[in-house]
């Protein structure tokens, strides 16, 4: 249900202690807080109010040019520092999130309309995964391989990539730059960040204030702001990274794997999803609702990992659409910065209104409210649909909002048939009291990422975390992480003279 409480009135960001003393409506390039070379800007939108809150700079192709030759300048001394000294400025950045807590957890619920859980799970996120970060620069080491070669030794050294472009998403912004940014300069490399123009604050300009903070060189991170169809462009299809690392739609991400590939720079993108959330007709219930609803409506669904279809066996479908629907009913809808609230405004009005259309596209082909379907300003209530066909657009596509679309199936290959007609492949979830049952149904699922009686949103610091298809090339977290911002120097030495044929 909406809140019916006053909406409140969007603060004043840069009165924040995280806020820079140049202030937000700067980047930051060469440990310099600066405006855009032809002082164009674009504005900070509060999701809750509408208001305009403030200002970021629009980064120009020169300023993403001077970024990128700064960080080049920088990179090899800094990778020629010994591991723990480049560790030591990660590991501070990371104390300072602690510190400056309260002012991130309400920067949250301004410029992201995230309730104070979901800004905090995205807090726990960054910690845990900067402090898998400070481990890889020792852990960045080659070895020893055995040769064919009488005499010869065979030493595989690990080499930072030098500079690491780095696109965010608005949705979880602060965490989705940092799994990217802390181990990329833990391993030696630097940075160009560029966040999404609806994050600018949380994905690039915070962890600049941060790392500043924290005491990193120059020229080692260096943030732009601006529009991604700009300045997005400008940082993709650019000579200088060995490695764009972006995060954000299947589309967007197609164009930046083609500059990246132009460039002969690593593509490492983590991309769009469909995920299914299957319950048999032997699973428990209770858990099974507990993890739909969880995955459902948190963060208002707009996660690439949020369960986007319920596919749900016809022997337990009517008693799970009806406890499903109840559990959406209580939930509360309304401002984010209150204590007592679950769901929070849709980011946009182009969201906002996709997600909308979905939803009324597919009640005119027979899908049927069991819950929600209300919307006010940008907000929307958690909704259930039951009736639903896995071709119904609410379905087919990633609808990225409080919706929760119930499917019926017959059998386990119909659920499997299901959940594999999409060109999607991140996460999904099954639920089912016979754990080798679920284990085969995952096992046929082709994803990234599957959860046995669980729900989707799952990510680990530790673990590899992406998807197949058009989910995305590569892995982000831990190993899979360090392979794609380290490369590999084959060094041999002959130590005993070699018998040549010629």
């Amino acid at each position: 249900m909406f809140d019916s409480g006053t909406k409140s009135a969007s603060q004043d960001v840069e009165s924040l202690s995280i806020a820079p003393a140049a202030g937000w409506n700067n980047m930051f390039i060469d440990g310099e807080w600066i405006h855009a070379e032809d002082e164009q800007t674009t504005p900070i939108i509060d999701p809750t109010t509408g208001d305009a809150i403030g200002e970021v700079p629009v980064a120009s192709a020169g300023d993403v040019d001077r970024a990128y030759k700064i960080a080049e300048e920088a990179q090899p001394e800094w990778a020629a520092l010994p591991p723990q000294e480049r560790v030591a400025v990660v590991e501070e950045a990371r104390r300072l999130i602690d510190e400056y807590a309260d002012d991130l957890i309400t920067l949250f619920g301004i410029e992201l309309g995230a309730t104070q859980l979901k800004s905090n799970i995205e807090m726990d996120l960054v910690r845990n995964m900067m402090k898998v970060s400070e481990g890889m620069g020792f852990e960045s080491n080659g070895g020893h391989k055995q040769s064919t070669i009488p005499g010869k030794e065979n030493i595989i050294q690990r080499e930072p990539v030098g500079v690491v472009g780095v696109i965010s998403p608005w949705n979880f912004p602060f965490h989705l730059s940092m799994r990217a940014v802390a181990p990329a300069l833990a391993l030696g490399n630097s940075v160009v960040l560029k966040p999404s123009s609806s994050s600018s604050l949380l994905g690039g300009l915070v962890i600049a204030r941060l790392f500043e903070e924290a005491g990193l060189p120059s020229g080692l991170l260096n943030v732009v702001t601006g529009t991604g169809s700009e300045t997005g462009a400008y940082v993709s299809d650019h000579s200088v990274p060995s490695v764009i690392s972006f995060t954000g739609s299947t589309a967007i991400g197609r164009q930046v794997a083609e500059n990246a590939a132009r460039n002969l720079a690593l593509p490492s993108l983590e991309l769009g999803g469909n995920n299914v959330h299957i319950v048999t007709e032997d699973a428990d219930l209770d858990r099974a609702v507990d993890g739909g609803t969880f995955g459902s409506f948190t963060h208002q669904g707009q996660e690439c990992i949020s369960i986007n279809r319920h596919l749900v066996h016809e022997d337990v479908y009517d008693e799970y659409v009806e406890r499903l629907a109840a559990r959406a009913d209580e939930l509360r809808v309304g401002d984010p910065l209150n204590d007592d609230i679950d769901v929070g405004p849709i980011i946009n009005e182009s969201q906002h209104t996709e997600i909308v259309e979905l939803v009324e596209s597919s009640i005119k082909e027979g899908a049927t409210v069991e819950a929600g379907g209300d919307y006010e300003g940008l907000f929307i209530e958690p909704t259930v649909l039951s009736e639903v066909t896995n071709d119904m657009p609410v379905a087919a596509n990633e609808h990225f909002g409080p919706i929760a679309p119930v499917i019926p199936f017959s059998d386990d290959q119909e659920a499997i048939t299901m959940a594999n007609d999409t060109e999607y492949g991140l996460s999904g979830s099954v639920h089912s009291t016979d754990i080798g049952r679920a284990r085969e149904i995952a096992d046929a699922i082709d994803t990234g990422m599957i959860h046995i009686n669980d729900q989707t949103l799952n990510d680990e610091a530790h673990v590899p975390f992406g998807g197949v298809g058009a989910s995305g090339i590569g892995r982000y977290n831990a190993d899979a992480i360090m392979d794609e911002l380290t490369q590999t120097k084959w060094i041999s030495i002959q130590r005993e003279p070699r018998e040549y044929p010629l």
